[in-house]
């Protein structure tokens, strides 16, 4: 199950699409797609390093949810709780965009089909997104890294 979800884009996008014509634009395209709110996401490491924690959950049989997607958004969210994980995570009506983690798609994501525009700074991490997260930040480590040592105790809090 390790490369099940090989290739992997992160970006940012920006336009006047919805949640619902993002899903369906990338699922018609033959891959899968994760939506995230980008003032949750601190970084495309934050994302790649929730995606790599998932497919070790899925390989090593200790996910908690039923498909790669969910338990790509529940170490996304540093939660151990689904519920939770989906609700910090979506992307919020009104947003100013979303970050996307797009699955199985190799090249061109055909973006002006969807109407919308790649800005990756939509990702930055911030030390407001770092505690809107429930990051613990510490004197002398980086907002990434502590977001990646947040995401890396999800296992801990699966037990």
């Amino acid at each position: 199950m390790a490369n099940a979800v090989n290739p992997v884009q992160i970006i940012g996008l920006k336009g006047s699409f919805t949640f619902s014509d993002a899903v369906d634009h990338f699922v018609s395209l033959g891959g899968d797609v994760v939506l995230l709110e980008p003032s949750m996401v601190c970084g495309k490491e934050h994302v790649l390093s929730a995606v790599m924690h998932a497919e070790k959950a899925f390989a090593d049989g200790t996910n908690r949810a039923k498909n790669i997607l969910t338990e790509i958004v529940l170490y996304a969210a540093c939660e151990r709780q689904i519920s939770k994980a989906l609700k910090k995570m979506k992307p919020r009506e009104g947003s100013d965009g979303m970050v996307a983690v797009v699955l199985g798609i190799e090249g061109d994501l055909d973006l002006d089909t969807l109407g919308a525009e790649r800005d990756d700074s939509l990702m930055d991490a911030s030390l407001e997104k770092a505690e809107a997260l429930g990051v613990t930040m510490f004197e002398g480590v980086s907002v990434e890294d502590a977001v990646l040592e947040q995401v890396a105790t999800v296992d801990l809090l699966k037990a």
